[in-house]
């Protein structure tokens, strides 16, 4: 019986009842909530040889890296309207910023912080001026430039880490907040 059926089995088979009828388009809210990485995966390809069909699929989700991967449009929502809508390689080209993560091992004055502040847009400083991240346009210079500024402060960085843009990035930057808020 279906009751027996995992998780990733029942989200197939809501999937396979939906294009019975062979449908032109196919609305899925939210399909690999709660399922395995192997049925997620199954899911992803199905999803994607029904693309290639011709079939339009309209998927709602808060895992933005599915949406990334799976989708050739986006409508990024905050609050119930469309603040965002294009391709995930649109939106994440027109944002343009990497994040340099910085960890120190002790807090920073003001003077180094305003240098950094230089470099680019400093943000999400902790209490302690121990952590924060700065959004670039150019996060190999920026990186180069942090570095650089360090070499008089022997011992005072503690990480760098740099990430490129994503769509998760863009959904941030657009609504200010993260996906849970």
């Amino acid at each position: 019986t279906v009751a027996t059926f995992s998780n990733g089995m029942k989200r197939r088979l809501n999937i396979a009842l939906g294009l019975l009828h062979e449908p032109k388009m196919l609305i899925l809210d939210e399909p690999t909530v709660g399922v395995d990485p192997q049925s997620r995966n199954a899911i992803f390809e199905s999803l994607d040889s029904l693309n290639q069909s011709g079939v339009t699929i309209l998927y709602t989700t808060h895992y933005i890296e599915e949406a990334q991967r799976l989708c050739h449009r986006v409508a990024i929502m905050d609050q119930g309207k469309i603040i965002a809508l294009d391709s995930p390689a649109s939106l994440i080209r027109d944002l343009g910023k990497g994040i340099i993560r910085m960890e120190f091992n002790a807090r920073i004055d003001d003077k180094l912080l305003n240098q950094i502040g230089q470099v680019g847009l400093v943000r999400d400083i902790d209490g302690d001026k121990r952590r924060f991240h700065l959004e670039t346009d150019h996060t190999e210079q920026a990186s180069g430039e942090i570095l650089e500024l360090m070499k008089t402060q022997e011992g005072l960085l503690k990480t760098l880490d740099i990430s490129e843009p994503n769509l998760e990035t863009v959904f941030i930057h657009l609504t200010g907040k993260n996906l849970r808020d």
